[in-house]
């Protein structure tokens, strides 16, 4: 990832340069832009999705559509929120088509993948992390979608309100409402998580 963003600067390529050179053929652009996203599509997605298989089928379903829609990208934002809008719209997509995933999040029996331990941390901490990053991403696979999108983009992700009404296709107020409503209620769930 980071020799991608490397690779970018030191060509001196813009968003807008590497879709013009993707649009004329040339193959190397594209590979560039999936360098650059890739990693972040991919956790978005586990992050939307609690399953791995899953954000692997929605990382590949996301630079599909890149790839093919790549042309209609104008610039009026960056290419980074385009994608994300892309991904987030993926997810949305096989969520609403398939039923046993849809289930398998409602219920929160999803399969969970493990972090790659800090080795300066104890047995102890790391159980505590695990079990907590289980029960936090048990409870956001309880959210309503409007507000699991809204805290993942902004806690999890990192983009600001901008770009997540971008993203998203909402008004900066209601981006502002849901991550405040989506944060409360993830707060109950957890402190209450047989509700």
């Amino acid at each position: 990832m980071k020799a991608a963003v490397l690779m970018a600067e030191a060509t001196g390529d813009t968003d807008l340069e590497l879709v013009e050179r993707h649009r004329y053929g040339d193959q190397a652009a594209f590979e560039q832009i999936y360098r650059l996203h890739a990693e972040m599509v991919f956790n978005l997605a586990l992050r939307m999705t609690g399953d791995a298989e899953e954000a692997a089928d929605v990382s590949q379903e996301t630079f599909l559509r890149v790839h093919r829609y790549c042309g209609r990208f104008r610039g009026r934002s960056s290419l980074k929120t385009w994608i994300y809008r892309v991904a987030v719209n993926c997810c949305r997509s096989r969520f609403r088509r398939n039923q046993t995933w849809r289930t398998r999040v409602l219920s929160g029996s999803l399969e969970r993948v493990d972090q790659v331990p800090d080795v300066r941390r104890g047995p102890e901490d790391h159980t505590l992390t695990r079990e907590s990053g289980e029960a936090v991403s048990q409870a956001l696979s309880r959210l309503p979608e409007p507000f699991r999108e809204a805290v993942v983009l902004r806690d999890l992700e990192g983009l600001s309100y901008e770009e997540i009404a971008r993203v998203v296709g909402i008004r900066i107020g209601t981006v502002r409402s849901r991550i405040a409503r989506g944060r409360d209620r993830l707060r109950i769930l957890l402190e209450s998580p047989e509700s």
